[in-house]
């Protein structure tokens, strides 16, 4: 079927050419309306209704978030999903590009309708919303919105183009701590001090960073630290982000971080109050096949990616979580140049520009000639499955 996918391949890629006018208009306008996450609803009537328009079903609400939604155009097995996100960040907005994301998974969807009609199967469109600050996918993995797929694809803006990276488990803890008041000059002594609780707990994990894996990670933010330099602090809050390669020693990791803030409690007499967050993100799961066929698509295009880059720095993504009930691809695209990060507003700049567009464009097209190459061979498509089941060492 090899011989036969370069017919298909190029279909797809003008349907992507056609698409394009109103890919980018979608992008941009989800560009200049940031919604942060779980409000996104804006960008998701705009998604959708291209996806409409073009043969889709479209249930919204789904997972019980009403701006997560699913996109269906065909029936039966194979089901191939992508994946899309469109949730913006507070102050810089789509400092991550985000409206990148979403619109080439939707584009990349609309040019694989015709997989489904030529080799039967199903095309699925997944919105996901409030990647950055909830983990909006960590729920709907939980109630199976991920479950019967065969594969799920998202390609993410970056400033390097690599097919496959490791993000990190990531988990949330929540910390307080209750004193008491008082006249920090006159009567210091009936003042139980929150703030200094606080500091210690943040000094501990300040000393326990030199002694943790080196890819592990632990920072965080004093969210209140008291109200006047003359009164005695008696609350204090903040918020901490402990992340591991695995589950196992993002465990071990929390307790050890938890027994940081346990000193401030202790040193200061204060009150210690914490919740971790439920919603956890996963590790990514790599799925080199996958990863290698993407890889191939994009060099098609002439844009260069290479499949792996051990120096290419992650963070966590929810997509981690999804990799672990179905084979997944996270790519990246390069939207920006190296010295340029993400979740900064010049970032958020490229994520309007031309740059940004063509890398759209392109990761719109590489998912869905990847897709191709799932639908026209189930050989390729069983490989794919076989190391989601038993990964190499």
């Amino acid at each position: 079927m090899k011989g036969g996918l370069v017919p298909l391949k190029e279909s797809i890629k003008n349907s992507i050419d056609s698409q394009a006018p109103a890919l980018t208009k979608i992008a941009l306008d989800i560009h200049d309306n940031p919604e942060l996450g779980f409000h996104e609803h804006q960008a998701a009537a705009w998604l959708t209704d291209h996806l409409k328009k073009n043969g889709f079903t479209v249930e919204m609400g789904i997972a019980d978030l009403p701006t997560a939604w699913k996109a269906t155009y065909g029936s039966g097995k194979p089901v191939i999903a992508f994946v899309g996100e469109y949730d913006a960040l507070p102050e810089v907005g789509h400092a991550c590009g985000h409206n990148l994301i979403g619109t080439a998974s939707v584009g990349a969807a609309v040019a694989a309708r015709q997989l489904a009609d030529k080799f039967g199967g199903t095309v699925v469109m997944i919105g996901t919303p409030a990647e950055e600050l909830y983990g909006g996918k960590i729920p709907m993995v939980k109630k199976g919105i991920f479950n019967d797929l065969d594969a799920a694809m998202l390609v993410h803006p970056d400033s390097v183009s690599v097919a496959m990276t490791q993000a990190l488990a990531v988990v949330t803890l929540y910390i307080e701590y209750f004193g008491r008041e008082a006249h920090a000059s006159a009567y210091p002594e009936q003042g139980i001090n929150a703030l200094d609780a606080m500091v210690i707990g943040y000094t501990g994990v300040a000393a326990l960073r030199q002694h943790i894996q080196s890819s592990a990670r632990i920072h965080g933010v004093i969210t209140d630290g008291g109200k006047a330099a003359n009164v005695v602090p008696g609350y204090s809050a903040g918020n901490f982000l402990v992340r591991a390669m695995d589950l196992k020693y993002l465990e071990e990791l929390k307790e050890r971080v938890l027994n940081c803030f346990r000193a401030g409690a202790l040193a200061t007499g204060a009150e210690l109050s914490y919740h971790w967050d439920e919603h956890a993100y996963e590790p990514l799961k790599a799925n080199v096949t996958l990863a290698q066929l993407f890889t191939d698509n994009i060099k098609s295009l002439g844009r260069e990616i290479v499949l792996d880059d051990p120096s290419h720095a992650f963070g966590s993504t929810d997509m981690g979580n999804v990799s672990q009930v179905t084979p997944s691809l996270h790519g990246f695209l390069s939207i920006a140049p190296k010295d340029i990060s993400g979740h900064t507003k010049e970032f958020a700049m490229y994520a309007a520009s031309e740059e940004g567009m063509k890398a759209m464009l392109d990761a719109a097209a590489g998912m869905a000639m990847t897709a191709a190459d799932l639908f026209s061979s189930p050989e390729t498509l069983a490989r794919v499955k076989a190391e989601f089941e038993h990964p190499p060492k």
